[in-house]
């Protein structure tokens, strides 16, 4: 009967243990639960506010170029317009020049009105947008831009596109800034996993050991590549001195599964 009774307490004390020990582990779970779920709320909000404010840069990179166009190519061309109709009034067969000028701003301007909507980039596809970007650059004879990409395209997430479209609009303006260059290159493959963009410059260059005292660049790479791992991007660049700046970008369609999603 006292072996019976020992039994039982030793039962019921183990029971009461395994009882306890399972709260306590349901209840270390579910702070943990909240915890990552609250780190996620977190980078969710920090993501739409990068988001944000890639777009509000996008918009003010756009009219500062509107500004350029207006005041360096197209008020130009009106200007010479307005001397070739005072030409014309003593001298009519100047006016097929006056039409030719008129007809060459008309074409300016359609080209410019692509710049104007703030919303442009989303009713485009990334590689449209990029091919705007070098167009321009022809056309106001800025750079010698080119463009390559392969037949493939594919739809990519509205937000990915804004983010990969700023940081490769950072590295364009840095080029036609700072690098001395006279032609930029840029080449964009899609494949089934992944989409690579490099862009290159035959400028001046700058040697990579140097980044930390080439404050600028060595502050425009880390927003860039951490502007890229919003995304789940990789971006480098790659310098030499005399020998040009590049810039590579990778973009995994899918999304990786993070540390903290894999241990909810």
């Amino acid at each position: 009967m006292e072996q019976q009774e020992t039994a039982i307490l030793i039962a019921t004390t183990v029971l009461v243990v395994l009882v306890i020990l399972i709260l306590t582990l349901f209840w270390v779970f579910q702070r943990r639960k909240n915890s990552l779920l609250l780190q996620q709320k977190e980078a969710e909000k920090k993501f739409e506010r990068a988001i944000a404010e890639t777009q509000i840069e996008i918009r003010e990179e756009t009219l500062r170029n509107i500004s350029w166009e207006l005041h360096d190519n197209i008020g130009q061309l009106l200007t010479l317009a307005k001397i070739q109709v005072d030409v014309a009034k003593e001298d009519t067969e100047k006016l097929p020049e006056v039409t030719e000028t008129i007809t060459k701003s008309l074409t300016e301007l359609r080209a410019l009105s692509k710049l104007i909507n703030p919303d442009a980039i989303k009713s485009l596809s990334l590689t449209e947008a990029i091919a705007l970007e070098v167009e321009r650059f022809n056309r106001l004879q800025f750079i010698e831009a080119t463009l390559s990409s392969n037949t493939e395209v594919r739809t990519l997430d509205n937000k990915a596109e804004i983010i990969i479209f700023r940081i490769l609009q950072e590295f364009f303006s840095n080029t036609i800034k700072h690098s001395k260059a006279s032609k930029l290159m840029v080449n964009v493959r899609y494949s089934k996993d992944k989409l690579v963009i490099q862009a290159k410059d035959d400028g001046v260059g700058f040697d990579m050991n140097d980044l930390k005292s080439r404050q600028n660049v060595g502050i425009g790479l880390c927003n860039m590549q951490n502007r890229g791992k919003l995304i789940n991007a990789e971006v480098s660049l790659d310098s030499a001195k005399g020998k040009g700046t590049a810039i590579n970008l990778t973009y995994y369609y899918k999304k990786l599964v993070t540390e903290e999603e894999d241990n909810l």
